[in-house]
This record gives structure tokens, C-alpha cells and sequence, in this order.
């Protein structure tokens, strides 16, 4: 497969494509109300498409001024190792280039190995000057 057969278009995934998405990629599972909820939040998004199915994403969240977020980057399994992953997290990072204000804090959590993707971008780990810390609603 050749990277034109995907394209990346600036769009926040569906609630379905979502939640789909999350799974594959091995994301926690998110409910179908939660999605509706929080997904008109998003303050900018990319979802890549093969053939007209979402299979891959990724969202900033924020408060669009001091704060950003980096969230759901996910390509379905299918579709990895193509690079996808690397111009999700590039067209985020670009449009943070071209939309933050000069002091805004970009944070993220890298699961796994994710970690050396987003290094590429400039990416550093917080430890030892502090830890990342999560509260889970269940």
C-alpha cells in the first residue's frame, strides 16, 4: 500500500469511528454518551481514511490558551507501521505551531513505546521534575 491511498483530513471522528478506533488500537473503551459529550469539545482533530473508513486519529483538547492536550492517537493495527501514526501527531503539532499562544503548556501521556514517536516531535519526558497523574471515573 502506498501513502497516497490514505488521506489525513482535518475532521473529529465520528462517536462511532471513535469509540471503534480506541478498541482496535488497544485505547480503553469509551462509552457511546461520553463520546457524544466530549467529541464537540475537541478543539482540533485529524482522522486519516483509507477508502472511506476512519483508521486512524487523533485530537487536541484544551482550553485553547494556556493548555493543550494531545489525545487519542490511534491507527487501527491493520494499518500500522506505515507511518501513520508519525502524520497524525504531525498535523497536530503543526496546527499547535501555527494556533498557540507563546507560553502554552503541550502535555500528553506516551503509553508503551509511544514515547519515541513523539520524542520526534520534541516531546520530553517530565520525570524526575514531576510525574503524570490520573483520576479514572468508573
Amino acid at each position: 500500500m502506498t501513502d497516497e491511498e490514505y488521506e489525513l483530513v482535518e475532521a473529529t471522528p465520528s462517536s462511532d469511528d471513535y469509540r471503534r478506533l480506541r478498541i482496535a488500537a488497544g485505547l480503553s473503551p469509551k462509552s457511546a454518551e461520553a463520546a457524544v459529550a466530549g467529541l464537540p469539545n475537541t478543539i482540533y482533530a485529524v482522522v486519516i481514511r483509507k477508502d472511506g473508513e476512519a483508521i486512524g486519529m487523533g485530537r487536541i483538547i484544551g482550553d485553547r490558551g494556556l493548555f493543550f492536550q494531545i489525545v487519542d492517537i490511534a491507527v487501527d493495527p491493520k494499518h500500522q507501521k506505515r507511518g501513520l501514526g508519525k502524520r497524525i501527531v504531525g498535523a497536530l503539532v503543526e496546527h499547535l505551531h501555527k494556533t498557540a499562544l507563546p507560553g502554552a503548556y503541550i502535555s500528553l501521556i506516551a503509553d508503551g513505546e509511544a514515547h519515541r514517536l513523539y520524542s520526534l516531535f520534541g516531546f520530553k519526558p517530565t520525570a524526575p521534575r514531576s510525574i503524570g497523574m490520573y483520576l479514572h471515573f468508573k
